[in-house]
């Protein structure tokens, strides 16, 4: 990059993304700062088990010189696949064969961990949530946080997630709520306090679905397993009830009602829990979302293109963060670096944006995908 100072390039979100570009970027010599809202690396669960891609995810970790250190991490045998009708039934299991890494599991937390102590200290700057993006289209940018402070940066690169702020400055585009909504339940020390449901999940995952309603239960390390109901309700079905997501007993109980017609072995990944439930309505973009391009401010991951979760959104926001990073260290300005990076992650991002709208629904058919595949 030719600039006439050194270029202040600022990544919101210390997501997989985010993190990637930045240790690129330092890999390159390039100065970065990344600001995130959380107090810290530890403040909150940073959510479950990502299989990264030999395609995508771990092409930028190749690059970013960590691929090694994410295999002696990753858990090859958490590719196992199972798909199971509401009886228990076994339709389908895939079991990894010996030496097989096309998508290795990982805990999201370990790979943020993994990113994170790959960083020169102080990269990351917690505790800044962003409010806003002002200044001019063609910068300096100025980045407003919410307790005051203010940052001028010459590249504004958003990787703040779903409900990016960064995405404001270059698009009017919001999330919008796919009619389908998980309920997420944890089950810890499995092996031990739930031998039942560590038999039925295996190593890696297990979905079932009768077609309105449907359970993916997944093993993370630390033997511990998380179970995603899936449900075809309002996106305040919760409240609707009458419930909160601390009333666990009556949540138990709606859900009891709905997986009636399930054998009492499936309705165990429901009820027998340790600790509450997390709502998570499941929302995508508008399709495709696409914004005029602005040689100050871009996006990566879900900020440019949130999809229902089905594999690909963290392989994805990790090629871009590869790619954008590259085209700035490759290309003469920043402008045209972001045109470059943009040029090719736009159309990709649109195509299987395009791929998955509306698939949501698909986790509720009884025509389950093949799980043991890449395709959507």
């Amino acid at each position: 990059m030719r600039t006439t100072h050194a270029p202040r390039i600022a990544i919101i979100g210390a997501g997989p993304g985010g993190l990637t570009c930045a240790r690129i970027l330092q890999q390159h010599g390039v100065t970065v700062v990344v600001h995130d809202r959380d107090a810290g690396p530890a403040a909150r669960d940073q959510g479950g088990t990502l299989d990264l891609h030999a395609d995508n995810g771990q092409i930028a970790l190749r690059e970013a010189g960590l691929l090694e250190e994410f295999f002696r991490l990753a858990r090859p045998e958490g590719q196992e696949m199972r798909q199971m009708d509401p009886s228990g039934k076994l339709l389908f299991h895939h079991v990894p064969e010996e030496g097989e890494r096309f998508k290795p599991e990982i805990d999201r937390g370990h790979l943020r961990d993994l990113l994170l102590d790959s960083l020169h200290p102080g990269t990351v700057r917690w505790g800044h949530a962003l409010k806003e993006v002002g200044g001019p289209a063609d910068g300096p940018r100025t980045l407003h946080f919410t307790h005051g402070v203010t940052a001028e940066a010459d590249l504004v690169i958003g990787a703040d997630g779903a409900w990016s702020k960064v995405r404001r400055a270059i698009s009017s585009a919001a999330p919008e709520y796919s009619g389908v909504s998980f309920l997420e339940a944890w089950f810890d020390d499995v092996d031990n306090r739930h031998p039942d449901i560590a038999e039925l999940v295996g190593q890696g995952g297990t979905a079932a679905a009768d077609g309105e309603r449907g359970l993916f239960a997944q093993r993370n390390s630390g033997n511990r397993i998380r179970v995603y109901i899936i449900q075809r309700v309002p996106a305040d079905w919760l409240t609707a009830d009458g419930l909160t997501p601390a009333d666990t007993d009556g949540i138990r109980r709606i859900l009891l009602q709905r997986y009636a017609a399930w054998s009492p072995r499936m309705r165990r990944l429901i009820t027998d829990n340790d600790g509450p439930y997390v709502d998570r309505p499941i929302h995508a973009l508008p399709v495709p979302h696409t914004w005029d391009h602005s040689p100050t401010v871009t996006l990566l991951g879900d900020a440019a293109h949130l999809m229902p979760p089905l594999g690909v959104g963290v392989n994805l926001a990790m090629l871009d963060a590869c790619e954008l990073a590259l085209a700035l260290v490759n290309t003469d300005t920043i402008a045209d670096a972001v045109r470059t990076y943009e040029k090719t992650m736009l159309p990709r991002s649109a195509e299987m944006a395009r791929l998955l709208d509306g698939a949501a629904t698909d986790l509720l058919s009884t025509e389950l995908p093949d799980f043991a595949t890449d395709q959507p």
